[in-house]
């Protein structure tokens, strides 16, 4: 069967600020799992800056059988568009949905669009590939487990699919479907690779431990090298992201692994994820020796009630510590934060961005408590009456969408830009001019405030 994967056209808050986008991996599994017994082609229309118009001559001319598109909720109307522009090309096309937004919202979903066939829930490569399997030799798909089925704008939910356990027994992405060449920052060309799947942790804004469950998984350290290998000596690849929620969590695995990475001669640069309570100074010597030159760290909250909320499970002094720890190793630390919960007041967002300038990280990323479905920030709001909108264009991290006790919808947009003001146009940070290694820009300060302030008086 002809089968076309595509990440449709959609305008990106992180492509406007930092003018680039990373790779749809979740794509490039699903081409991975159905490439040896069917033709599959992959659109990345952000990448490409494709237009809905070029992406409509591209199905004509592919002439699709199936069509699987991924989405994020900012995204859907866009994955709407898409899907009803498959039905007008060949109304017996089949149209597949997939990502977090249509996991936790299949009902709706198909209310919205009735153009959508199918929606595959969770993780899911396995599913997809038995629904491809089904449609091309004609065979029931009522029994496909983790699938949602379209009869006549209901959903059928099928019972959910268990986790797949060996995480290598997933075929490498299929890098060689995207556009590799053009995912680069600063003329640089990088990539991102998920080494781990499963969050233990549930913070109330993040829906990763819905999604791909509590129980941690993690690739074979000899797979991370080989996805690497390749990425390295196929695509020239020098620059990584590594894309894991928590790439410490094992912090044994997160040190052998580093530590290959500069055995196998991968001469990289690379940048990861980590929990404050789970940094170590082994952990962060280790890292900065294999080529790590950025660590993220979600701190969420310079205010500890705010974090109790969250349910994030950590003080601002361990944030404090582990900032500590890696500039000790001379690593870039970036944090981030979120304000405008429900009963957020102002002294309360005024702390974390004191706290921010406080803490000792080199760069920061602010945004707005946002509702995702499936998070238990949208059952807290929907119980509540505080959604906004479902205008799902809203759901940025830059747009309020929630009521909030103690602002307005403006009023919580001044703060984020004031948040962003405080933190990137102090005189001492404007004296800095930091670089990553290999020359690579991670963010100049002045010309990214000025990014960031033009586009949140444009929202």
């Amino acid at each position: 069967m002809k089968v076309l994967l595509l990440s449709p056209p959609t305008v990106s808050a992180i492509k406007a600020v930092i003018g680039t986008t990373g790779p749809p991996l979740g794509l490039a599994y699903l081409a991975s799992m159905i490439r040896e017994e069917h033709e599959v082609k992959i659109i990345d229309s952000l990448a490409e800056d494709y237009t809905y118009e070029d992406v409509r001559k591209i199905i004509k001319k592919f002439d699709p059988e199936v069509v699987g598109i991924t989405s994020t909720t900012s995204m859907m109307f866009d994955t709407y568009a898409i899907a009803e522009m498959v039905k007008d090309h060949n109304e017996n096309a089949k149209v597949i949905i997939g990502g977090p937004h249509v996991t936790f919202l299949p009902e709706r979903t198909f209310k919205e669009c009735p153009h959508i066939d199918f929606i595959v829930r969770g993780e899911g490569e396995i599913t997809f590939k038995e629904l491809i399997n089904a449609l091309e030799k004609g065979r029931d798909s009522s029994n496909i487990l983790g699938l949602s089925i379209n009869i006549k704008g209901k959903a059928k939910n099928n019972p959910p699919r268990k986790l797949i356990e060996d995480l290598d027994t997933i075929p490498i992405p299929a890098y060689d479907l995207l556009p590799m060449d053009k995912y680069k920052m600063n003329g640089i060309r990088f990539g991102t690779v998920i080494t781990s799947r499963g969050c233990p942790f549930n913070c109330v804004f993040c829906s990763s431990s819905q999604q791909f469950g509590r129980k941690w998984r993690g690739h074979s350290d000899s797979r991370v090298i080989e996805e690497l290998r390749i990425l390295y000596d196929k695509y020239k690849i020098r620059e990584i992201e590594f894309l894991d929620d928590t790439f410490t969590l094992n912090r044994q695995r997160a040190i052998r692994i580093a530590k290959r990475i500069r055995e196998e001669g991968l001469d990289i640069s690379w940048s990861a994820s980590s929990r404050v309570d789970l940094f170590s100074d082994d952990v962060a010597k280790a890292i900065k020796a294999g080529g790590c030159h950025t660590i993220y760290f979600g701190i969420e909250s310079g205010s500890q009630k705010t974090l109790d909320f969250i349910g994030k499970k950590i003080t601002p002094e361990q944030a404090i510590a582990a900032v500590k720890k890696a500039k000790k190793f001379e690593l870039n630390a970036l944090g981030s934060f979120v304000i405008g919960f429900p009963e957020e007041t102002k002294e309360e967002i005024e702390k974390t961005i004191k706290f921010s300038k406080k803490v000792g990280i080199d760069f920061a990323q602010f945004t707005i408590a946002t509702p995702y479905p499936g998070t238990g920030l949208w059952s807290y709001a929907l119980s509540r009456n505080l959604i906004l909108t479902f205008n799902w264009r809203k759901y940025t991290t830059l747009d309020p969408v929630m009521k909030l006790k103690n602002f307005t919808s403006e009023q919580i947009k001044r703060m984020l830009q004031k948040a962003y003001l405080s933190f990137y146009l102090r005189p001492r940070y404007l004296l800095k001019d930091i670089f990553l290694r290999k020359g690579i820009i991670l963010r100049k300060a002045i010309s990214s405030i000025i990014k960031i302030s033009n586009f949140l008086k444009q929202k």
